[in-house]
């Protein structure tokens, strides 16, 4: 799909992943049209992306999305890399059930942006989703973040066949560095550092080289119901 003066939503288009897919898309000749459901993010993200629109909408409010897609009707791309309120972290026996539970927000938005946008778009329309590499490797301590991953991943394996002819497909991120991270300076780079030391590629990845993946798959229109990895070999050691 060519995406010059094609119409795009990005839900969680604000920040790290999100919103350099939305600048990357206005760069390709897109329309985009960006949600968030924080009105900080909102506001930082027409600074750095002012050719794009932005709207605040939570991706767990159907009301709200079903108004989205359908004010854009016919729209031809979607992305989803919204970031839940809570994540559960830390040892499995030691982890706060409903706040694992709470994780699987990521795994209900997504559904409901496919479930909702999926009829108000194009026939030959893509749709992006984003997960990341403690799916399919175990880490201490992620084990809710595992789960999610692999849910949305057989999601996506799943919905591709009962969504045919659009197309949908996910990336999973390595470790990457958006604002997700929380350290600072010198503290910051040693926690890279040592969190890519095993990679095949031993260094962080940036949001960029994510949002590169997501508009491949929005391209290519012989792919759909894979997975893309973009985890500098995180998954091969």
């Amino acid at each position: 799909m060519d995406l010059a003066g094609k119409r795009a939503i990005v839900i969680g288009g604000t920040s790290g992943i999100g919103v350099a897919a939305v600048r990357q898309l206005v760069a390709a000749g897109a329309r985009v049209t960006a949600g968030s459901r924080s009105a900080e993010n909102l506001a930082r993200a027409r600074e750095e992306a002012p050719d794009a629109s932005f709207v605040q909408v939570d991706a767990l409010d159907r009301a709200a999305l079903e108004a989205l897609f359908a004010a854009h009707e016919g729209f031809e791309a979607l992305v989803n890399a919204a970031v839940p309120r809570e994540r559960a972290w830390g040892p499995l026996l030691e982890m706060d059930l409903d706040a694992y539970k709470a994780t699987f927000n990521k795994l209900w938005g997504y559904v409901n942006s496919v479930r909702l946008g999926a009829p108000h778009m194009a026939l030959q329309g893509a749709i992006v989703l984003v997960s990341g590499y403690p799916a399919r490797k175990a880490l201490a301590g992620t084990t809710a973040i595992s789960s999610v991953g692999n849910a949305v991943e057989g999601f996506v394996r799943a919905a591709a066949v009962d969504i045919k002819p659009r197309r949908i497909n996910v990336v999973s991120p390595g470790m990457i560095d958006t604002p997700m991270i929380a350290a600072t300076g010198a503290e910051r780079e040693q926690a890279f550092a040592r969190m890519t030391a095993n990679n095949l590629i031993p260094r962080i990845g940036t949001a960029d080289e994510v949002a590169n993946a997501i508009l491949f798959l929005l391209r290519n229109d012989f792919v759909t119901g894979t997975t893309v990895d973009v985890d500098g070999g995180a998954l091969l050691p």
